[in-house]
């Protein structure tokens, strides 16, 4: 098999792995014709670096063998696809290539498990000790980690990738017990909680080398099983506190073909994933919790977003006065984010605010008007019922698709 079959495989075999994100623009193919920019058939994805950047990397999978046999898993060890194996130094060659070429800015490498857990990470590893050691490669490397992996070899790991990842799959215990025996929850936190370790004696000691400086995150499938939003949330919401993970990616399960008893055979909507990834920012950057933004509900509504969802149901915390609340009030206002309600509170330092300050801003005014009370104006709605604004407000789900 050529190195280019082995690329088409195993950026494929990637794409399923959220711990890298992703940009959503439509696919351009221009394989076989006269054209630049393909975005398929590369195996490149988007991610940020600890200072802000959007980096492009080169996402591939080491190798699509594996020894487990998660249900949920296209690379399972009893799934009928395509397979293929990629040695560290090619790997190594194509991520140079690319960079040289300025496709990428750096790598996003994952594997199944093949011979034992120690192997498949000291070939991970191989990779990039190449890169920085060989080939003084200074670009941004993401490693997923094996979570059953000796720890010396995860500690080797972090000193030469800047960020690490460790999958905990799904959100409970019993799902992982149920389709990924194989698996262990409590190996999976304890390579967090090494993880964490590391990091944290590298930022207390200034002269230590650097462990996995842009963090560590992790990947929760949605929709494998019937664990509902709340508990989704609430997983990450505890992985954050206790393992200060940067980020929780959410992966809507993709059904396979000939999928094992115990999986289900539709996709959920991809909307839910969307859902999750708004309330994921709400909790990571507004302060919300996840209980708040449930409420009652096992999983989170789709035709409106959960901010606004949150809104509707505390119609007694509006319209909020834009010219007394603090930052953070503002900021729960649907359609105000985090930077234009700072904005807000600078603004009144000089003046009162007035509603044409928030047009000027590129406020979402239909979602603001009925939540805010400016120097000239007071939302007419501010009486209706929670209901009516909802219907006004609402946008029809639209499913998404997998490029």
């Amino acid at each position: 098999m050529d190195l280019s079959e082995k690329l088409e495989i195993l950026a494929d075999a990637a794409k399923y792995d959220a711990s890298c994100a992703s940009g959503g623009s439509p696919k351009r193919e221009s394989r076989g014709i006269d054209g630049l920019g393909a975005s398929t058939g590369s195996g490149i994805c988007h991610s940020f670096t600890p200072d802000g950047r959007c980096v492009s990397l080169l996402k591939i999978l080491l190798t699509n063998f594996c020894l487990y046999d998660c249900r949920y898993c296209i690379n399972r060890r009893s799934s009928n696809v395509p397979r293929a194996r990629f040695t560290p130094e090619e790997v190594v060659n194509l991520t140079l290539d690319f960079y040289r070429r300025n496709y990428i800015d750096g790598l996003f490498l994952s594997s199944g498990v093949i011979r034992s857990s120690n192997y498949t990470m000291e070939q991970l590893v191989l990779v990039a000790k190449l890169l920085r050691e060989k080939h003084q490669f200074r670009g941004y490397i993401h490693l997923k980690t094996i979570p059953d992996a000796d720890p010396g070899l995860i500690a080797q790991a972090g000193r030469y990738a800047d960020r690490l990842s460790v999958n905990i799959e799904l959100p409970t215990e019993i799902s992982l017990e149920r389709l990924a025996p194989e698996k262990s929850g409590r190996t999976i936190k304890l390579a967090m909680g090494n993880i964490r370790v590391a990091r944290e004696e590298s930022e207390a000691e200034p002269r230590a080398p650097k462990f996995a400086p842009a963090g560590q995150s992790t990947q929760m499938i949605v929709g494998a099983d019937e664990t509902d939003d709340r508990t989704i949330l609430g997983t990450a919401e505890t992985l954050y506190g206790s393992y200060q993970l940067k980020r929780v990616y959410y992966s809507a399960f993709s059904p396979i073909p000939d999928s094992p008893s115990g999986v289900p055979s539709k996709a959920p909507p991809l909307l839910r994933e969307h859902r999750l990834y708004q309330a994921d920012f709400l909790m990571r950057g507004y302060g919300f919790a996840a209980s708040e933004l449930l409420g009652d509900a096992g999983n989170l509504p789709l035709d409106v977003d959960p901010k606004l969802a949150w809104a509707l149901a505390h119609r007694d915390r509006f319209p909020v006065d834009l010219n007394v609340a603090p930052a953070r009030t503002i900021a729960r206002v649907p359609g105000i984010g985090m930077r234009n309600a700072k904005r807000i509170v600078e603004l009144r330092r000089a003046r009162r605010v007035r509603y044409q300050d928030l047009v000027r801003l590129r406020c979402s005014m239909d979602k603001v008007k009925p939540f805010v009370v400016t120097a000239d104006y007071r939302p007419p709605l501010s009486e209706a019922p929670s209901d009516t604004l909802r219907r006004a407000l609402a946008t029809e789900p639209v499913q998404l698709s997998l490029l």
